[in-house]
């Protein structure tokens, strides 16, 4: 034994304090990741976050569906600072999915009546 491993002796068989972190420390830094996580979620970068998919979703949706554009020329609407958010188009469903990752997702569907309305987040 070396003398630095000192022995607790609360722990069974005498193990070194040292392997307590072997089970704590991963148990601890996946506790602060989360608390980060919810911590961005739910403040004002959510938000904020929330916002710009929503407006995203259903500019790049009028653009596309009721202007008939290609998703090449949309782009040029978005507003300058929007370029983290991430654009997919499902033809199908004639639907549009803005997220900005971890943080939000919102879509907005084409309906030849209303024209593009956003989901419930």
């Amino acid at each position: 034994m070396l003398a630095s491993e000192t022995l607790d002796p609360s722990a069974p068989n005498g193990r070194p304090r040292w392997r307590r972190w072997l089970v704590w420390g991963p148990v601890l830094a996946l506790c602060l990741a989360a608390g980060g996580w919810l911590g961005l979620r739910y403040s004002s970068t959510g938000r904020q976050a929330q916002l710009a998919t929503g407006y995203i979703a259903h500019v790049v949706c009028s653009c596309r569906f009721v202007g008939g554009r290609d998703m090449g020329s949309c782009e040029g609407d978005r507003e300058p600072g929007t370029e983290i958010v991430e654009v997919t188009e499902d033809s199908a469903s004639r639907s549009i999915t803005a997220r900005v990752p971890l943080l939000a997702k919102r879509t907005a569907r084409f309906d030849p009546e209303y024209g593009c309305t956003l989901d419930a987040p």
